[in-house]
């Protein structure tokens, strides 16, 4: 067994930053739940874990793996509680098919920024049976290490790209756009189409002017009894698990 060598461990370091994961089109993940629901997507360069993982997953597909102790797994693990495995990843390089969006639901974040947001969003993607989220060029890294933990594993499930919203709304036609918005319809009364994107806005401003304008249809979760003082608003995920529950429950209705 190996000590971690100096170079292994400034890589796996360095990939907290976006323009080292960038560089070197890699990212981090560790735990064995996440790793283990990554290892069947994404190509693993590296794979460190400790001997009890090792011994329960004989046929890792990795390019190499390291046996390394608890105390070894300390000095590159992100977590106050180092788990058994650390695993890095290729960058996965994904194509929006834009003929595909009109027979699907697809979530659109605008300047989304906290990353545990844009994991929990994710994984409320992937309960939904959401394929594609289509982000801003201007939302939190997808392979920011607190983003890829808070997926639980969702990353390998639903594909997730950045784009010129703006632009990418411009040339979209035939494709109803959703928005939630204080001055919007009430959702739960409102006829709900199987397919369209569902635009999530930013954590403190909502939804930008240049995206706003290309919202076809604008909603509204309204508190209870609305004539109760509440909150200003829901935080961006929990809006975004309950706008995705009601458009799939009206399939079935």
């Amino acid at each position: 067994m190996e000590a971690l060598s100096k170079n292994t461990i400034k890589l796996i370091t360095s990939l907290n930053r976006k323009k080292e994961r960038d560089e070197a089109g890699l990212f981090f993940a560790e735990g064995p739940k996440l790793v283990d629901d990554l290892l069947n997507t994404f190509h693993c360069t590296l794979l460190i874990a400790t001997s009890d993982y090792l011994s329960a997953h004989k046929n890792i597909k990795a390019d190499a793996v390291q046996e390394v102790t608890k105390e070894g797994l300390k000095k590159v693990s992100a977590l106050c509680a180092p788990q058994s495995v650390v695993a890095l990843f290729k960058k996965p390089t994904y194509q929006l098919d834009y003929k595909s969006l009109g027979s699907q639901l697809s979530l659109m974040l605008d300047t989304v920024q906290d990353p545990g947001n844009l994991g929990t969003i994710i994984r409320i993607a992937d309960w939904f049976g959401i394929e594609n989220v289509i982000c801003s060029k201007e939302t939190v890294d997808v392979y920011n290490p607190k983003v890829v933990q808070a997926t639980m594993g969702a990353l390998s499930r639903v594909r997730v790209h950045y784009l010129d919203l703006e632009k990418m709304l411009q040339d979209l036609k035939g494709v109803p756009v959703f928005g939630t918005f204080l001055e919007g319809d009430d959702i739960y009364e409102e006829t709900l189409p199987p397919s369209g994107i569902i635009v999530m806005g930013n954590e403190g401003n909502g939804i930008s002017s240049n995206v706003k304008k290309y919202v076809d249809r604008k909603l509204y979760i309204p508190n209870f009894p609305q004539s109760r003082d509440t909150s200003e608003s829901l935080n961006v995920a929990v809006a975004t698990a309950i706008v995705c529950s009601e458009f799939r429950r009206r399939i079935n209705r």
